[in-house]
Parts: C-alpha cells; structure tokens; sequence
C-alpha cells in the first residue's frame, strides 16, 4: 500500500503526516531511541549494547512500509512536532508474543505506542492520531485495532493507559490486572452506504476530550 500523505485537522496551523524514513528523527526522544516493540528481548539488547537502536529502527519502518505500507503519523503544530503514533501488523511487532494476553487477534493490526508532548494534553492531538490511523486501515480493509494497555500505568512509557483506550472506544477483548488487551471494531459500523470519514467518526464519536495528564 502507498503510504498516506498529510492529513489536515480542523486546529490552528496542526497537520498529521504519514510517518516515513523522511520524518523518523521526528519522534520524540524516547521512542526513536527504542527498539523494545520491534525486535526480540535477546535482539533489543545487542542492538543497544552495539550502538544500533537508530539504524535498528529504520530497518524495522523500511520493513514495515515496504511490506504493509504506512504505520504511522507525526503530529506537528508549524513544523515542530508535538505527537506520533505507530501502529503495525503483530507479526511485525516481536514483543507482542511477550504479553500474558497475547496473540493479537488475525485480523486486527496492533496499535504500538502513541505519543504526545506533555504541553499539548488535553488539546485532542491523541484523538486526531488515532482517527488517522483508523481512517488509513478502514480504507486498506482492516476490520480491527488491537492495544495492550498498562492498567497501572503512572508514566510515559511504551504502553498505553488502559484507561485511555477504554476513552477512545477500545473494549477488553483479554482482561488482565496489569496487561488487558483492548479491540476497536473499525467495521461494525460501516455499510456499503458510508463512506470512511462517516465511519470514523461513528467509531470513535464517543471521544469528546482527552483525559488530562495522558500521554496521548
């Protein structure tokens, strides 16, 4: 699949655009640093012992694009960006295996991480990054969303809060006290009527705000 390009959402000077090789410096920090979601516990180490987190990385987003096409949106407001979300098939993603509620559903694709800088929570740059991703997989006929949510979570870090997904319309399809799994049916809703951007937003129409002091 061809990689969507930029989304404009209804905020002042915001937009989205499909991540690629071309904007994966954007990334905050932490994340285009890390490789724990996308290589095998034993291959994340060496590649943090070798030095090779970043050249890791941009073989596992090659990868992914060239094989299933795009996985992701950077959030800008101007030309700074201020948010992301990475989403990919489970056969793709190796620490999916690792969770005590996993597999991941055949025909869901996983929901990764999200990430949105703290000064702009609350201001629904989380909620537009999901309504992307879920526009782009509906078009290319994916029928579901899967997450694993962190029900304890205190802070930023690879997994979502279980609270947040539950927000944005995710129901436990595995509970877990500490790792519950969480489905968006992106299909449910839709008929041979509607068009996506109608289907998006019946799905997610629940959303009115985000959760303060989330990070997405």
């Amino acid at each position: 699949y061809r990689p969507i390009g930029e989304v404009v959402v209804h905020a002042a000077s915001r937009r989205l655009t499909a991540l690629t090789l071309d904007n994966l410096d954007d990334l905050s920090r932490p994340c285009r640093s890390c490789v724990s979601w996308e290589l095998d516990p034993v291959a994340a180490q060496r590649a943090q012992d070798s030095g090779d987190v970043a050249l890791e990385k941009e073989a596992w987003l090659s990868a992914v694009l060239l094989g299933r096409g795009s996985c992701g949106f950077v959030a800008y407001t101007g030309s700074q960006p201020i948010g992301h979300v990475l989403y990919a098939p489970p056969s793709m993603v190796p620490r999916a295996a690792s969770f005590p509620t996993s597999p991941v559903s055949p025909d869901a694709i996983l929901l990764v991480t999200a990430f949105v800088q703290p000064e702009q929570h609350g201001a629904g740059v989380g909620r537009s990054l999901v309504q992307a991703a879920a526009k782009d997989l509906l078009q290319r006929g994916t029928r579901a969303i899967e997450a694993f949510g962190d029900a304890r979570w205190e802070r930023p870090a690879c997994l979502l809060p279980a609270e947040y997904l539950s927000v944005l319309g995710f129901q436990i399809v595995r509970p877990h006290d500490r790792w519950p799994r969480f489905r968006l049916d992106l299909r449910s809703t839709v008929n041979w009527r509607e068009d996506v951007e109608v289907a998006v937003e019946r799905v997610l129409g629940s959303v009115v705000r985000e959760p303060a002091l989330r990070p997405v």
